[in-house]
């Protein structure tokens, strides 16, 4: 007897939960048209590529996706070639059209997908694959691009260099390329192509790049077109880099000493001498270039007379070379005794060679060389090495040819389109 209420308490419960259901069931399908089983819109979309198979679209043409009844509407639109490259496209606000704004790749499948809406607010979607032939007028020429520098190991200084095999001086065009000229960091962080002339663009990171960061550099320029005579070229090997310590080797001129940073703690101060009158050293900020045990310095090379008292030719060691005008890190023996008090040498920072040996095993290409406090003229931009980062942020966004760089947390292509957010 004592136990007789409890079946019919769960039966109770079991048809409590089954109205519930039904009302949630009812709500989903009748109150939020969102919530359901998106629609086939093929019926109300028009598309300008062909999908049949064995026929190719024309990569000179821009593609279009229109909306064709009109109790409906284009929500978004995404187009993606097969190795990852999305196509920009402009929706109308309206919904009515969507249509590309880059070109689109010569020989190469594409995958569209459509988000469509009715007058109701139900979602509609269809996918729609079709290939590109060749182009209709044939582009004389290929532009070929090489990534320097190689795959490996760097300091958090080194900018990312693209060489053309052409010039590319529209602004038009060269947003074409910019734009399918990659670089990817781990971690993320703010970044900009900045065009140097017409045949090179370097990239580099707002500040430094973090330390122990890993970069990836590829093209997605291959058949893109980017006027009538010139289409991009196959695409290069893709590049590697990662950064070690952050490595910041600080001049003060007037001080005669050099602080080497490591990770923003000074590790190491070492008595120097830079550039005495007429042979100042350059103020600014600097990048580590190459590394050699010895090279053959000579006075000819930065003007001096053979013969005069400021001619040399000597084998200097443990030389990091910062400009390729001829200025170094390097190991000075003769000058010892001015190190840390006088300024004596030709333009490069000399120590003793026991520090010479331990700033070379300490530095990488790529490293950050700063002199601060010295007579001399400001390192160039461009030309004589890397002096990059002697450009303001600004006025390096300003040289890019697209809308100012890029950011870690841009949107994705496929989520600009959107009209409105998809509920929760």
């Amino acid at each position: 007897m004592s136990l007789s209420p409890r079946p019919r308490t769960t039966v109770g419960c079991a048809l409590l939960v089954i109205a519930l259901c039904a009302g949630v069931t009812a709500c989903g399908a009748d109150g939020n048209p969102l919530s359901g089983r998106p629609y086939d819109a093929d019926p109300e979309i028009a598309f300008n590529a062909p999908t049949e198979t064995g026929k190719k679209a024309d990569p000179d043409k821009p593609l279009e996706v229109t909306a064709e009844d009109s109790d409906g509407r284009l929500t978004d639109v995404t187009a993606v070639d097969a190795s990852g490259r999305y196509v920009a496209g402009e929706l109308a606000a309206d919904g009515s059209r969507w249509h590309s704004t880059a070109p689109l790749a010569a020989d190469t499948r594409y995958t569209v997908r459509v988000s469509t809406e009715d007058d109701d607010g139900a979602p509609g979607r269809k996918v729609l694959s079709f290939e590109t032939g060749r182009p209709s007028a044939k582009a004389g020429k290929n532009l070929e691009v090489l990534f320097t520098p190689t795959s490996g190991l760097y300091g958090v200084g080194q900018p990312v260099v693209a060489q053309l095999s052409m010039p590319v001086k529209d602004k038009g065009q060269r947003a074409v390329v910019e734009s399918a000229l990659k670089v990817d960091s781990t971690p993320a962080v703010e970044g900009s192509w900045f065009w140097v002339n017409d045949k090179e663009l370097h990239y580099r990171p707002k500040d430094y790049w973090p330390a122990h960061t890993t970069i990836q550099v590829h093209s997605n320029l291959a058949g893109m077109r980017i006027n009538d005579k010139l289409r991009g070229g196959r695409a290069t090997a893709p590049l590697k880099l990662t950064t070690g310590d952050r490595i910041v080797a600080v001049t003060d001129v007037a001080a005669h000493q050099l602080t080497v940073y490591k990770n923003d703690r000074p590790i190491n101060r070492i008595p120097v001498t830079a550039g005495r009158p007429g042979f100042e050293t350059r103020n600014g900020v600097k990048v580590i270039l190459e590394k050699q045990h010895v090279v053959r310095m000579r006075g000819i090379t930065i003007g001096i007379e053979e013969g005069t008292s400021d001619s040399f030719d000597l084998p200097v060691y443990y030389a990091s070379r910062v400009t390729w005008s001829g200025e170094y890190v390097h190991a000075a023996p003769w000058s010892v005794d001015s190190q840390g008090s006088e300024n004596v040498s030709h333009g490069c920072v000399g120590m003793s060679n026991s520090n010479a040996q331990w700033f070379f095993n300490t530095v990488h290409v790529g490293d950050i060389v700063q002199v601060v406090n010295s007579n001399g003229h400001q390192m160039e931009p461009f030309g004589n090495g890397f002096g990059d980062w002697n450009v303001t942020w600004d006025k390096w966004r300003s040289g890019s040819a697209l809308s100012g760089g890029t950011t870690p947390k841009s949107p994705r292509p496929q989520d600009t389109a959107r009209l409105r957010p998809t509920p929760v």
